[in-house]
């Protein structure tokens, strides 16, 4: 995954600026900046959800354009600071309904639901459900999936120690499979046990950090 010279403006409002970022196959990067720094702006860039007003973004060796981003979406799992479900579906719909566009049985639902701890929940609204609850169904989505690319937005927010863990078996599952990830965050502790390299982003720019 390779990005450069990438610029995204909102009318006249700059976001980021000249955006230079490459990920490996089998590494994670983490990124750190304040809120308002344009952190998830980068990430829905990635994730081929907004098309930069400026730059190029190449994922899996394919540049992203208008012919392109669908077949590359299918291969890009996001996992926004704010869980996307379907409030008034169950925590086992919610899945189910991904795993019907995906090619996937229900009995993989159950399946994943149970690694991820919800088996005995799945029958819970999502808008009845803990924060933490709704975290994990997307950590299901993603073993069920296989992405090989991860986006985690602000990935450890409101989850207990055991759901963190979670954090760490899904990245370590798409490294293992050759896929990258990509984590933003304003807590670098929190990321630094998981990536092989830290940026910060400041100012619309992204600055090299430290790498392991």
């Amino acid at each position: 995954m390779q990005l450069h010279g990438v610029a995204v403006r909102y009318g006249r409002v700059p976001v980021l600026k000249g955006v230079e970022l490459a990920v490996p196959s089998g590494e994670a990067a983490g990124i750190v900046g304040p809120n308002g720094s344009g952190k998830s702006t980068l990430l829905r860039v990635l994730a081929t959800l907004l098309r930069p007003t400026e730059g190029s973004v190449a994922v899996f060796g394919t540049e992203m354009g208008e012919a392109t981003a669908f077949a590359i979406r299918r291969r890009i799992a996001l996992i926004g600071h704010q869980p996307a479900l379907y409030p008034q579906l169950t925590l086992r719909e919610n899945l189910a309904f991904v795993a019907r566009l995906s090619g996937h049985t229900d009995e993989r639902v159950d399946e994943m639901l149970d690694v991820v701890g919800l088996g005995g929940a799945k029958h819970r609204r999502a808008e009845q459900s803990s924060h933490g609850m709704q975290r994990r169904v997307e950590f299901a989505r993603v073993i069920l999936t296989r992405p090989d690319l991860l986006l985690l937005d602000e990935a450890h927010a409101g989850l207990d120690r055991e759901a963190g863990q979670l954090v760490d078996a899904v990245v370590e599952n798409v490294r293992s499979r050759g896929g990258a990830a990509v984590f933003v965050s304003h807590e670098l502790d929190r990321m630094l046990p998981l990536v092989q390299s830290t940026y910060e982003l400041t100012g619309g720019i992204v600055i090299a950090g430290s790498s392991s």
